[in-house]
């Protein structure tokens, strides 16, 4: 009786819901009540009747007969389409965040990848180094090209540069000061002296980062 009940609420649900009047059949249940839908299947002992894009599962011993539903659908309005709307307006990246989102993906502390930014070019997207090195973290151009980056473009200069950093800390094995040597006067003047070489602008370099991390709260 509980199930009879239910089935006969949902009935008069779907007609107080204005349930779209389309052709289909009637699913007369033992109740008398007869349920709308566009089609059916019957698997198992269930009958599953589908109605738009659901499905309402019945046991089959509950379904008498089915009725063909001789309604004309009605023909739909299509809609006016909406106005365009206006194109979502586009907040510049500045080059801090895009340094530490590099960090990030990297797996670089962002207060060390800053340092290194801020020592190269003080954050200048525009700054081009004596030698020609282009950028925030001044990327070479032939460095830039060998890792896939356009040097003039901020965010691939940035990912670029914070990708060698991350390549030469594995190179020396964690060894943040050969790192840091490496990218300020290449791979092979650290080779070579197994260590820092003697050039005064490379150890300044070397210390001008590793001061300004440790004053950012970066850890020994």
């Amino acid at each position: 009786m509980g199930i009879r009940l239910s089935l006969a609420r949902v009935v008069l649900i779907l007609i107080a819901a204005g349930y779209p009047m389309v052709a289909g059949e009637f699913a007369v249940l033992e109740s008398g009540a007869r349920l709308r839908a566009d089609r059916h299947e019957t698997v198992d002992g269930v009958v599953k009747l589908y109605s738009g894009s659901g499905v309402t599962e019945l046991p089959a011993a509950l379904v008498m007969e089915f009725e063909a539903d001789g309604v004309v659908p009605a023909v739909a309005e299509v809609p006016a389409p909406a106005p365009a709307a206006p194109p979502a307006l586009v907040e510049p990246k500045d080059a801090k965040s895009l340094v530490r989102a590099a960090a990030s993906r990297s797996g670089l502390p962002p207060a060390f990848v800053e340092s290194v930014a801020r020592t190269e070019s003080a954050m200048n997207q525009r700054a081009v180094s004596p030698k020609g090195a282009l950028g925030v973290m001044q990327l070479m151009p032939q460095t830039a090209r060998a890792l896939g980056a356009d040097p003039k473009d901020l965010e691939q200069n940035i990912d670029a540069g914070t990708r060698l950093l991350r390549d030469l800390l594995l190179r020396y094995n964690g060894d943040v000061v050969k790192a840091l040597a490496a990218y300020n006067a290449g791979e092979g003047a650290v080779d070579r002296y197994q260590g820092i070489p003697p050039y005064p602008e490379t150890q300044n370099y070397v210390n001008k980062v590793v001061r300004g991390y440790l004053q950012a709260g970066g850890a020994q």
